[in-house]
């Protein structure tokens, strides 16, 4: 499904092959429990129909009534299990090149996270507490649209003293190549993700982050701009980019303008150049390569064949993640994420089919 045969020929590399525990992942592990809702379910809880946030005390009742509805479901979730998931399957074999850490109850939730990663062969490695239970994300679906509530409960008790830093654990760390974590992380655990990108920094390996909502832009921003100096691969999408740029005095909206300027921001080490990916749902992808910004243009897809756009922008990081540990170029890491989002925004929820069909 790529053009021309003797293109392909000349594009046609032997795959590497991908050890185990290359790509590491680290962040908040959530059950979805998403339904149809409609506007009034919206505005009864003040929420916008495109958006991410944390739950407060007001939505406690919309935990209650969204398990309700008819139509519910329940899908693994957490945005970097969700990146680190689809990049597993996009590589299909060997199991297990993707390790995730993050903090989880001891209950029937986190026996299902449990579960999910390992039909996702993902080797996920859980911080087990019980003095909260395993967090939830409530997804509001209204048309193409998703709201998202997360009350993080457990996800948010991560220690790094208590599990990043075991031995055993801090081994899985060294043994990866590639490492992602997305921004939501920062408001749990800010030094367990300082560790991680200054020993990718030290070892000239790739670090990458997302800048993943509005409110992290607004809120965390200090966390936030203390790990970006280790950044080699920002992601992001138009929203959370034009948030970033107004937090940090850019002073325009144009967004390969704010491209460029997140590129130049200081960085350690300067043997990587920073990469820039910012996507625009059905527009093009933005991305900095070298001192340039180049748009791609997204996969044509009808409409009426978009399902639900929950997890679309998870599964773009997925797909481009699983070219990058296979040391594909970014022109190909861009394409292997466009390929991922078109699949997951077919289905509820970040689900996949049994295999992928990328070429």
């Amino acid at each position: 499904s790529n053009g021309p045969s003797e293109e392909n020929a000349v594009y046609y590399k032997y795959s590497i092959t991908v050890h185990e525990n290359t790509l590491f992942g680290m962040g908040n592990p959530l059950l979805d429990i998403s339904a149809v809702v409609d506007k009034d379910f919206l505005d009864k809880f003040g929420l916008k129909p495109n958006d991410q946030i944390l739950a407060e005390d007001k939505h406690k009742a919309l935990f209650e009534e969204i398990v309700k509805r008819n139509k519910v479901e329940y899908h693994a979730g957490g945005s970097t299990l969700n990146s680190v998931k689809i990049a597993q399957w996009m590589i299909q074999k060997p199991h297990k090149v993707a390790t995730f850490f993050g903090c989880i109850g001891t209950d029937q939730f986190g026996e299902i996270l449990k579960k999910k990663a390992e039909e996702a062969h993902v080797d996920a490695h859980y911080y087990e507490q019980n003095e909260e239970p395993t967090g939830t994300c409530a997804a509001c679906i209204t048309g193409d649209n998703r709201s998202l509530v997360a009350n993080l409960a457990a996800a948010n008790c991560y220690k790094k003293e208590k599990h990043l830093d075991l031995d055993s654990n801090w081994e899985l760390v060294k043994k990866a190549k590639v490492y992602y974590i997305a921004g939501f992380f920062l408001t749990v655990s800010p030094e367990s993700i300082l560790k991680v990108a200054k020993h990718a920094s030290d070892n000239n390996k790739i670090f990458c982050m997302n800048l993943s909502a509005p409110f992290i832009s607004q809120f965390f921003k200090e966390p936030l701009m203390m790990i970006m100096p280790y950044v080699d691969i920002l992601f992001g999408n138009e929203t959370e980019a034009a948030t970033f740029a107004k937090e940090l005095g850019f002073e325009t909206d144009d967004i390969a303008e704010i491209a460029r300027k997140t590129q130049n921001l200081p960085k350690e080490n300067a043997k990587r150049q920073r990469v820039v990916v910012f996507t625009q749902g059905k527009d093009d992808t933005v991305a900095t390569v070298g001192e340039k910004v180049t748009m791609f243009p997204v996969l044509d897809i009808d409409q009426n064949d978009i399902v639900d756009t929950n997890g679309a922008g998870d599964a773009f990081v997925g797909g481009f993640l699983s070219a990058l540990v296979q040391e594909d170029g970014l022109v190909e890491c861009i394409r292997a994420g466009h390929y991922a989002a078109n699949v997951i925004i077919r289905r509820v929820g970040c689900t996949f089919p049994e295999k992928p069909d990328f070429h």
